[in-house]
């Protein structure tokens, strides 16, 4: 599993006209779910992403996490970002889960993250056509990836 991580003060997903996730102070996080991805992938991102300290505390310091700011959550399915650009110009996608594996483990993500959290994680849709916008805070951004867990 892929995670780009960023700090937002507000950020919001849109399919056509209905806002369908939205957030105030917290982090947007694009998730992509690749082939042979597991709960346990899941579970080690989850942990990662809800206690990264990049929230400034009472001296500036990044040095809070997200329940220390009582931040919210908002998760981006976000399979582009499996793409394998190392021939031509047209990316590949194979390395991306497809549909039938990848929607039950990115639910379990968000279910893993409203648990760790104890409150609800704004979402968008998994395969839904998109538009997501976002204020960047900081900017503070931060990919993390399963496969470099150990």
């Amino acid at each position: 599993m892929i995670a780009v991580i960023q700090r937002v003060s507000e950020a919001k997903v849109d399919i056509g006209a209905t806002t369908v996730g939205e957030i105030g102070l917290g982090f947007m996080v694009l998730l992509g779910i690749g082939r042979g991805d597991q709960e346990s992938d899941a579970d080690w991102l989850c942990k990662k992403i809800c206690n990264l300290r990049v929230f400034a505390d009472e001296k500036g310091k990044m040095n809070c996490s997200l329940p220390d700011v009582a931040g919210d959550l908002l998760i981006i399915s976000q399979f582009t970002l499996h793409a394998n650009t190392k021939k031509g110009n047209r990316p590949s996608f194979v390395e991306a889960a497809p549909p039938a594996e990848a929607i039950p483990l990115y639910e379990y993500f968000i279910k893993t993250c409203e648990a760790t959290l104890g409150k609800k994680v704004a979402t968008g849709e998994f395969g839904a056509d998109m538009q997501v916008s976002l204020c960047n805070d900081g900017p503070v951004t931060i990919i993390l990836d399963t496969a470099h867990k150990k």
